[in-house]
């Protein structure tokens, strides 16, 4: 989406198409990461996201505004390395407010549980073009250690998530999985998320 994208063009829409397929698929939570619209457009999208998760099993979280994910009737907000502290978001919307954080180290995710967060994102685990920022992919034996060292607090992997290695993400303590790619086409969404579910033996996120 561009900052050109509004309520009726097609980028919009797809968008909106993918939230509801994931609510058919029963994926567990949700994330809309557009970074280019305006504070108004986002509103709208996520109003409209959120009216489709709404009753349902899945979740919608918002990426860094958690002024629109509150507005929008979301259920929560994805905090970046760049968003307001953790601590900040959750004396401001409450317990009920679902809080996920992005990490990229054991250090970043002990900070983000202590701060009140729900659940971390960690990664990325394996290569991959879109978190090459982050420098060297972590690996499964990080992600062993700080899920680990965090149990039973939730810690999620991020980052060249593929059906062959989901497995060994949930062997590694993961407690679940998130991605883009791997579930970006809502065609193919629900057999995504069957085969997924079947070899990590744990829904993914």
């Amino acid at each position: 989406m561009t900052a050109r994208t509004t309520p009726a063009t097609e980028d919009f829409s797809n968008v909106l198409h993918l939230v509801q397929a994931a609510v058919t698929a029963g994926i567990d939570l949700v994330q809309i990461r557009e970074k280019n619209l305006s504070a108004s457009v986002l509103y709208q999208l996520s109003a409209s996201a959120a009216r489709l998760t709404k009753g349902s099993a899945t979740k919608l979280l918002i990426n860094d505004r958690s002024d629109i994910a509150a507005a929008a009737g979301a259920d929560g907000v994805h905090l970046t390395t760049h968003s307001l502290p953790t601590e900040v978001v959750r004396r401001t919307f409450g317990d009920e407010f679902l809080i996920a954080v992005s990490t990229h180290s054991a250090r970043e995710a002990s900070v983000a549980r202590r701060s009140g967060a729900d659940f971390v994102v960690f990664g990325p685990v394996f290569e991959t073009a879109s978190k090459s920022e982050y420098g060297a992919p972590l690996g499964l034996a990080n992600l062993e250690r700080v899920s680990a060292e965090l149990s039973p607090f939730p810690v999620l992997a991020l980052g060249g998530l593929t059906i062959n290695n989901v497995a060994a993400c949930i062997q590694a303590g993961a407690q679940g999985i998130a991605g883009i790619r791997m579930f970006g086409d809502p065609v193919k969404l629900a057999d995504v998320v069957n085969v997924s579910r079947e070899s990590g033996r744990k829904e993914p996120h």
